[in-house]
């Protein structure tokens, strides 16, 4: 029985959240915000008909807000996440085997659903029930191998025909497909190897489709080698629908809102992002062996540049609050340098190990006890239910809050959030 891969991906992602609880906004073009409203990192297909570019500042915009309607929304990553679970929710009631992809995209397992409905019913399917549980609107493609499915995607985004599902087990639809695209635009090809291919007179998917792997793996790598067999219909990454690996580096980090000058901010600062670090490493069920901080100046403003980093081995594994704390606060210290104008600081930790796996030292502690984390459990908890940031720690909390994101057009937690939720006037 031959594999088939389906790839479920929300159009617009973030534009298509705030549309969801916002109706108005159906219809018009919109941006969705980078930190601190910088620039657009997402754009929905009438932003991108009016020509704004991804990475486009946003105070270049403001022409066609005036003009044209834009509509300009602060990044909302607690909406966007919650939501995206809500879709991957969705899709696990329709496949025995899921793979989310990223925050907007899924592999699903289609192998032996033939027998029961057709391909592109069930994309369609899957697509009415998606915007049912989640009113998120997507495109499903479906194919012999995880890299055509992504070129049926593709083709279900580009032609309004399809009705957002295209199935591509046909052997000649394939093809057909594969000669309208750019070798460039296949999935994991970019544009610095179509250049090379380019040269050597591959231009069109199906022209890759049908070089030699061999000869593609000699002058290229084996890497391209499975793209040009999976464009083939022969899946070389069946893993992907495997469970995703454990994460080997936690980096939380944002540019502050204001520039920072005072150390008792940047300590702030710090211990929000070392709280949020620990927070996502005891979701991955894991203790870090090592801490580093940094800290900058912006590169494009006037005046002396600073930037600097500084890490250490922790006296023994955690995923502690309160020792993660303890340690990125000093290094921050240690750090700070006065008269600089900051506005970028983080966290990183790494060296993962796996709780209660280290080998035990009869003089000194070499892990966290069971009441720590209980203690960290209960927090957790807390926070989970009543919101994040209803119990903080004190180093947390300062007067000037200027470092914290600019988000002038902010969407309410609609998901996460009681006082948020949208109230209906009959």
């Amino acid at each position: 029985m031959r594999q088939v891969f389906a790839l479920c991906d929300v159009n617009a992602m973030y534009a298509a959240c705030e549309a969801v609880f916002n109706p108005t906004l159906m219809g018009k073009p919109v941006v969705v915000a980078s930190n601190n409203d910088g620039c657009a990192v997402a754009r929905n297909k009438e932003a991108k008909a009016l020509g704004i570019k991804m990475g486009q500042p946003i105070f270049e915009l403001r022409e066609h807000v005036e003009k044209s309607g834009l509509v300009v929304c602060s990044s909302n990553f607690a909406l966007y996440g919650d939501m995206s679970f809500r879709f991957m929710t969705a899709l696990a009631e329709c496949a025995p085997r899921i793979m989310p992809y990223s925050i907007d995209e899924a592999f699903l397992d289609l192998t032996g659903i033939e027998s029961v409905v057709s391909y592109e019913d069930f994309g369609h399917q899957v697509k009415d029930l998606v915007k049912q549980w989640t009113g998120l609107p997507i495109c499903v493609g479906i194919a012999p191998s995880p890299t055509l499915s992504k070129l049926a995607n593709h083709g279900a985004k580009k032609y309004p025909a399809t009705h957002g599902v295209v199935d591509l087990t046909d052997r000649d639809r394939q093809r057909r497909l594969l000669n309208l695209v750019p070798a460039g635009e296949i999935w994991g090809i970019g544009s610095k190897l179509s250049k090379r291919l380019a040269a050597m007179g591959i231009n069109t998917g199906l022209q890759l489709a049908d070089a030699d792997p061999k000869w593609i793996r000699k002058h290229f790598s084996v890497v391209v080698e499975r793209t040009v067999r999976e464009l083939n219909g022969v899946p070389c990454h069946e893993d992907i629908l495997e469970v995703a690996p454990a994460k080997k580096q936690i980096l939380c980090s944002k540019s502050f809102g204001s520039p920072v000058t005072d150390l008792d901010a940047m300590l702030s600062a710090v211990s929000h992002h070392a709280t949020r670090a620990a927070e996502k490493l005891r979701k991955e069920k894991r203790e870090c062996g090592y801490l580093a901080t940094f800290m900058s100046t912006s590169r494009y403003r006037s005046g002396d540049h600073y930037a600097n980093q500084k890490g250490i081995a922790l006296p023994y594994p955690t995923s502690d609050t309160r020792e993660i704390c303890r340690h990125a606060v000093s290094l921050a210290q240690v750090l700070w340098r006065d008269g600089y104008r900051y506005n970028k600081a983080g966290i990183v930790l790494s060296d993962f190990r796996v709780p209660g796996t280290c080998q035990s030292d009869f003089f000194s502690r070499i892990e966290d006890d069971e009441r720590d984390q209980e203690l960290m459990r209960t927090l957790d908890k807390i926070n989970s239910i009543a919101g994040k940031n209803t119990v903080r720690f004190g180093r947390q909390v300062h007067k000037d809050t200027s470092w914290q994101m600019r988000r002038a057009n902010l969407s309410p937690a609609y998901t996460t959030r009681w006082s948020d939720l949208p109230i209906a006037k009959c």
